[in-house]
């Protein structure tokens, strides 16, 4: 038994949807054109009358969008097929009386702007309603479905496995059906099995294979890979002559009519200088161009609209696109620079550099900024000297003639110059330069009063130092560069350090002030350096002009500076030892040849030197000094040394050398104890100075002991009562010998000053006293105690106090009422009773009157004075 497929021996073409892709999106924000690629309109069935459709009948009430992204663009639709039109809302009628639409019918809808070169296009499809899906696709059938019942069914993608649901089949009558609308941009094959069965499920025939292939429609219209394109030509490029490419992709099949794409130009903008300057390659989008003239100071660049049409580019039935190629033309030399007059002019004071004479301006109508536009100024004639050159101005491209060299008013009063202007870049082919491009220059110099000048400056002359004050030198003399007037020269001096030179203001005449030194802080390599001023009296008009002039003054050395020994000071052995030698040199302040070599030698006088040292020559600066004898004592000494130089004649210094003869240990270096007797101190001396140092710290260590001993004993007994406390006399216990006084141990509360008689009263029993102060405006003062005095000020604060008190009206005692307890019994004082005053008038109570004013009463009583 046998399953087959009834259409098409079981591979199954499916034409795709006509409403399944309406068109891409633009890729631009807002991107004028239709909203749609691909409109399809249904016709419903009650516009038909009798086979035909009426004139002017709408057709749907689905209507084609078109957005110009400026709200303002008046745009009109076409259409491609005469019996149909769109009106300007976008709704479709019809033209003319049409056949039925059996038969789906398609024509195109092109968009154009009144007044812009654009053109947009979509494609409407009429079809005639009443098509749903499911659709019926085939049928499959199988040899036994005579003898049992059969049952079918399909698998694979587009069946149960996704996109599932695409395709069912009925089991019974194995009628195959297309459940929905295919596109074959998104799936252009299915894959299925069909597969039959009896009742129970057992397999009756092998399962078949079934290819359906969805046929393309044309529903893609050609997409441009960039809404905008940029490309360039040079200009004045040959016809054939490269310039961009454009390429558009289409969706659907490239391998039928409906994606293969087609290329052509719609506008150029603008017409210059033909309409057509430029074609393109229809089937691979190159442009190029096709006639010459192209200059791109006319134009600068071109706008082309190329359009994409699919199905092989038949504008009838194919999808179009359009896109914007924008064509620049790039610069080439073909323009020469141009100067604007044939002569400039320009004038420049003389002596003066970097000072722009004048401006030449120049017209280049190449690309601005660019080497074919970038002028370049040469000076071809009329400054051999190359006083003159000349700078671009990179903004304006103008040159700027300027000084580099001074010019001189009295060797040229003016200079004619020739001058030529070209490009950075070289001229194009078959370019030639403008007579236009070379002018003359005229400059006018123009005289400043010139300072003078020294014909030789510096100036060098030799002379010995040594020189007396007044000696003339040279003369310094400077020349006036303005020939044409006659002015008078003076002198002045502007810088002379050691203040050893002057100048004749008349003629420059140089003289000594003072004798030269070579050997001074301000010669420098031997050359000792002034300089001068000179100046003008200034023409009419023109200030004074100065020049300044350096002397130089190379002093020749002479034998003035006697040598000077060197070291000073040197250090040796007291016992000759192989090291006991002192090698000596000397420094010189003159120069070869009154310099070394030295000549070194002892005095006779004294004789000891000879005798305990002797000098040996080492080489021509230095010698060597050595004890001549086994031992000298330790000490300190002086040796005279007679250095000689070589000049002529000879200078000799006598100099003292310090040398410290000292004991040494085993490495032949001097000991501590050796050092400081090698200062000049005898042993004695030395003993002396420990014993002294010993008995001061001795003395410094008792005073500190004995300052502390005081510091306690004043802390462990101090004042019984303390000054700032109380003003009363104080009452001080010191420690005394002997003693042994019962009643020392009294106390001391009982004397302080009662603040108020309540107080009194409620004190326990003992001495009660009620005092009466007199009342002052002026309290006396008390002297205050410090808190750790030292020891010699108690007694000066204690006259101190006692003064103040015999002065103080207010001070103790004064009228007092005293209360005493019974001072008890057993008392080893034994009774006071038997002491009594003596009645004898005969006592003399005069000295009283020398005890100050506390005692002045009792001297009124006792001694006959006065009464009141």
């Amino acid at each position: 038994m046998n399953i087959g497929c009834v259409i098409l021996a079981c591979s199954i073409l499916v034409g795709a949807s006509s409403g399944s892709k309406a068109g891409q999106p633009l890729k631009a924000t807002c991107r004028p054109g239709f909203s749609q690629n691909f409109y399809t309109v249904i016709v419903p069935r009650d516009v038909l009358h009798g086979q035909r459709i009426l004139k002017d009948t709408a057709l749907s009430s689905q209507r084609v969008r078109f957005d110009d992204c400026q709200h303002s663009r008046e745009v009109g639709f076409v259409s491609s097929d005469p019996s149909f039109s769109v009106r300007s809302d976008g709704s479709v009628y019809t033209e003319q009386e049409v056949a039925n639409l059996s038969e789906p019918v398609q024509f195109m809808v092109t968009a154009r702007g009144v007044h812009d070169p654009h053109i947009w296009e979509a494609t409407v499809k009429l079809a005639l309603a009443g098509h749903p899906h499911p659709l019926p696709m085939g049928k499959i059938r199988s040899d036994q479905d005579k003898d049992v019942g059969i049952r079918y069914s399909i698998t694979g993608a587009g069946a149960d496995q996704p996109p599932s649901g695409i395709y069912n089949i009925d089991p019974i009558s194995g009628n195959m059906f297309v459940t929905q609308p295919l596109d074959r941009e998104e799936r252009a094959s299915f894959h299925l099995r069909a597969h039959a069965v009896d009742m129970n499920g057992n397999q009756v025939e092998n399962p078949i294979d079934l290819y359906i292939y969805v046929i393309d429609m044309n529903d893609n219209r050609p997409d441009f890979l960039n809404q905008v394109y940029n490309g360039s030509v040079a200009e004045g490029s040959k016809p054939g002559s490269s310039v961009m490419q454009v390429t558009a992709t289409d969706a659907d099949d490239s391998t039928t009519a409906n994606g293969m794409v087609r290329y052509r130009i719609l506008s150029q903008s603008p017409h210059s200088p033909i309409p057509n300057m430029f074609t393109i390659n229809s089937e691979t989008g190159d442009i190029v161009t096709v006639a010459a003239g192209l200059d791109r100071e006319k134009v600068s660049q071109y706008t082309i609209i190329v359009q994409a049409t699919d199905m092989e580019g038949n504008l009838n039935f194919g999808l179009s696109n359009t896109a914007t190629a924008l064509i620049s033309i790039t610069d080439i030399n073909d323009n020469p620079p141009e100067l604007t007059v044939r002569t400039f002019s320009g004038e420049v004071p003389e002596n003066r550099v970097n000072v722009v004479v004048t401006n030449l301006t120049v017209l280049d109508r190449d690309q601005p900024h660019s080497p074919n536009w970038n002028a370049v100024y040469r000076i071809v004639s009329g400054d051999p000297s190359g006083h003159f050159t000349i700078r671009t101005n990179p903004v304006t491209n103008e040159g700027m003639l300027t000084v580099v060299k001074p010019v001189d008013f009295e060797m040229n009063r003016a200079f004619m110059l020739t001058v030529v202007v070209s490009n950075q870049a070289h001229l194009a082919s078959g370019i030639q330069s403008s007579l236009q491009s070379t002018a003359g220059v005229t400059i006018s110099v123009q005289d400043v009063n010139e300072p003078p000048v020294f014909p030789v400056n510096p100036k060098m002359i030799r002379f010995e130092e040594g020189v007396p004050a007044g000696t003339t030198l040279t003369v310094f003399s400077a020349q006036d560069p303005d020939h044409f007037v006659h002015q008078i020269v003076r002198y002045s001096k502007l810088s002379d350090p050691a203040n050893w030179l002057r100048i004749n203001r008349t003629n420059g005449q140089i003289t000594t002030m003072a004798m030269l030194d070579r050997e001074s802080m301000y010669v420098k390599n031997n050359v000792y350096e002034a300089t001068f001023l000179a100046f003008d009296n200034g023409k009419s008009g023109s200030p004074q002009a100065s020049g300044t002039g350096t002397l130089q003054i190379y002093l020749i050395d002479v034998n003035d500076n006697p040598p000077v020994l060197l070291p000073r000071e040197a250090q040796i052995c007291e016992h000759g030892r192989p090291n006991s030698k002192i090698n000596i040199t000397a420094s010189d302040a003159d120069a070869d040849p009154n310099v070394g070599p030295f000549v070194f030698e002892l005095p006779t006088f004294p004789a000891v030197v000879r005798r305990n040292w002797t000098i040996s020559r080492l080489s021509g600066d230095y010698a060597q000094l050595k004890l001549k004898i086994p031992y000298l004592e330790s000490g300190v000494y002086e040796i005279p040394v007679i250095v000689s130089d070589s000049g002529n004649p000879p200078l000799s210094n006598r100099s003292m050398l310090r040398i410290k003869v000292c004991p040494c240990d085993e490495s032949g270096d001097c000991s501590t104890t050796g050092a400081v007797a090698a200062a000049g101190l005898g042993t004695g001396a030395i003993i002396a100075i420990l014993i002294c140092i010993i008995i001061l710290l001795s003395m410094v260590l008792l005073f500190v002991v004995w300052m502390k001993r005081r510091e306690k004993e004043r802390q462990a007994k101090p004042l019984l009562i303390d000054p700032e406390d109380d003003v009363r006399d104080n009452i001080l216990k010191y420690d005394e010998e002997g003693g042994g006084e019962e009643d020392q141990d009294y106390d001391l509360s009982q004397l302080q000053q009662p603040e108020s008689l309540e107080h009194i009263m409620n004190k326990p029993a003992g001495v009660r006293r009620v005092d009466e102060r007199p009342v002052i405006t002026a309290e006396s003062q008390y002297p205050v105690r410090p808190s750790l005095p030292h020891p010699g000020d108690i007694g000066d604060f204690i006259n101190d106090g006692l003064r103040a008190a015999d002065n103080d009206p207010t001070a103790p005692p004064y009228d007092s009422l005293l209360v005493f307890d019974y001072e008890g019994s057993g008392s080893t004082a034994g009774s006071v009773s038997s002491l009594n005053s003596s009645s004898s008038g005969d006592q003399d109570y005069d000295y009283l009157n020398d005890w100050g004013p506390r005692f002045k009463k009792l001297a009124d009583l006792y001694g006959g004075g006065q009464e009141d």
